[in-house]
């Protein structure tokens, strides 16, 4: 069987951690749904960036749109929502068939709100509200500033992808804005079901960390982190509290694997993904990984919960000198500034791509 598919069968869902519109006019993610057990997709600034930045594809559009649009930021989430619009339709059949647990995409708010609580709100809203797709979700950053943002953009009914988490516990802040935000909407008498999933980065941590640990714990750091967050979702889903919620007709809050890609040239490709095979999760997958799994992935073991060997490790990490709780926060931070800088290129891209399309005509 194709390991795709034996992840499937496990539980575990192959999203795609890309978007372009070459993909989507050629066929690439049909295929990929349809041979690849692909089921739904995630996106972010630099793959818009790369995307806009890398051929022509989108000139017509910038050209077209560059004199009517208020601002680069507008322009830019009207050309990436055309392209997740066309994905969610693609995904949509398998959202239906899932009763709404697959067949999702994401659209990213901007990162220059994510210290911004109230900006974020109002973002999540006008994206939801301008994709005009169920099965769209908005991305707001597991930040100390985006969690009110969460639990009220949940509240008011808009199904969100809480991205940039690093730990356990900012698992379970997001957990909590979510379980807060549809415990209102019981309260307030309106329907108990809204999608989110919780974004988990794995491979951050080992570049992080990746002078600074023997040899022994080399890319080790992000699976440990993985198990022990997993434990504490499945933890979650067992509990009196979830239960009542689910009773409600709430559906869970899905945990995703993201930045499941490989950065040490000399780890296997695939070392995330199996390390991380669990029923009940996600896996975003870089397409470069997707390509790699389908071709030589083995599933050989799941995880079942039990973090008896993320905890031994992670004590192992601690005597080495590093303090996790720090270097989640920090990575955290980091990530949030790395998105501010895609941003900000991919704008700077689409004003000089307009001007010179403009100047040209």
């Amino acid at each position: 069987m194709q390991p795709n598919r034996e992840l499937h069968d496990l539980g575990q869902s192959l999203w795609l951690d890309n978007i372009t519109r070459d993909m989507l006019d050629d066929g690439t993610l049909r295929h990929y749904i349809d041979d690849d057990a692909i089921t739904g997709l995630t996106s972010n600034p630099s793959i818009f960036d790369a995307a806009i930045g890398n051929g022509q594809t989108y000139d017509d559009d910038i050209r077209e749109k560059t004199e009517s649009a208020d601002s680069e930021e507008s322009l830019f989430i009207e050309l990436a929502l055309e392209d997740l619009r066309r994905a969610a339709d693609l995904f949509r059949p398998i959202f239906e068939a899932s009763d709404q647990v697959d067949g999702w995409v994401s659209m990213e708010i901007s990162p220059l709100l994510a210290a911004d609580t109230a900006g974020s709100i109002e973002a999540a809203r006008q994206i939801h509200q301008q994709a005009d797709r169920a099965n769209l979700f908005v991305k707001i950053p597991g930040t100390p500033e985006g969690l009110p943002a969460i639990e009220e953009s949940i509240f008011e009914g808009i199904p969100i992808n809480v991205t940039l988490l690093f730990s356990r516990e900012q698992y379970l802040q997001a957990a909590e804005a979510y379980l807060r935000g549809i415990e209102r909407r019981l309260d307030a008498g309106r329907d108990a079901r809204v999608g989110s999933v919780a974004s988990l980065f794995i491979s951050r941590w080992d570049t992080a960390v990746r002078d600074r640990v023997p040899a022994d714990l080399q890319n080790r750091l992000g699976i440990a982190i993985g198990e022990s967050t997993y434990r504490a979702y499945r933890e979650l889903l067992s509990s009196a509290r979830w239960r009542r919620l689910a009773e409600a007709g709430a559906q869970p809050q899905r945990l995703l694997w993201a930045s499941t890609g490989t950065k040490d040239p000399d780890a296997s490709e695939t070392l995330y993904v199996e390390a991380l095979a669990a029923p009940y999760t996600i896996n975003t997958l870089p397409e470069k990984t997707l390509i790699a799994f389908s071709e030589h992935g083995v599933v050989d073991r799941s995880l079942n919960g039990d973090d008896h060997h993320a905890r031994a490790m992670l004590a192992r990490f601690a005597d080495a000198g590093i303090d996790i709780d720090a270097l989640a926060l920090q990575l955290q931070r980091e990530g949030a500034q790395a998105f501010i800088k895609s941003w900000n290129q991919l704008l700077a891209r689409i004003a000089e791509k307009g001007a010179a399309l403009t100047q040209a005509t």
